[in-house]
């Protein structure tokens, strides 16, 4: 079943449950789909590698604004935001530990020979093609700075 698909099953639980916290956000990941779609120029399915992209851009544009919302002291603006962010993150792949990342970083650090901060590039694409959407790309980051200094 594609993601849309999901979208549209858990769209119509949620207007019938009246849940608009969760409609608002399942309609952000639609248009956010749909837009993908039309912009590449092509009547094809969009990638489950580009859905991925597109869910974790979501998920941190509302962690981005929970943070403004929360430094601004308003809990009243920031609540919705976390709770988009639970509704989007049930479509993404189950998040890898920092102890499995650091695994995997580790193993591509002996396989490539890379040593010292210069051959960071070359370990984060090796690391983002690998790991893929479950880690955040500032946890891997800072895992290969870790690693690498």
């Amino acid at each position: 079943m594609s993601l849309q698909t999901k979208i549209m099953d858990v769209m119509k639980e949620a207007m019938r449950s009246k849940n608009t916290i969760a409609l608002e956000a399942l309609r952000a990941i639609k248009s956010e789909l749909l837009l993908a779609q039309t912009a590449s120029g092509s009547k094809e399915e969009i990638t489950e590698a580009d859905e991925i992209k597109i869910l974790q851009r979501l998920v941190k544009m509302r962690k981005d604004s929970a943070e403004i919302f929360t430094s601004q002291n308003r809990p009243d603006l920031a609540e919705p935001e976390l709770a988009q962010i639970k509704v989007i993150e049930q479509f993404l792949p189950a998040q890898l530990s920092e102890t499995e990342i650091e695994a995997i970083v580790s193993k591509i650090i002996t396989e490539t020979g890379a040593s010292g901060i210069a051959s960071m590039g070359k370990v984060m694409a090796a690391a983002t093609a690998q790991i893929g959407g479950q880690a955040e790309g500032k946890v891997i980051s800072a895992i290969v700075k870790k690693l690498l200094v």
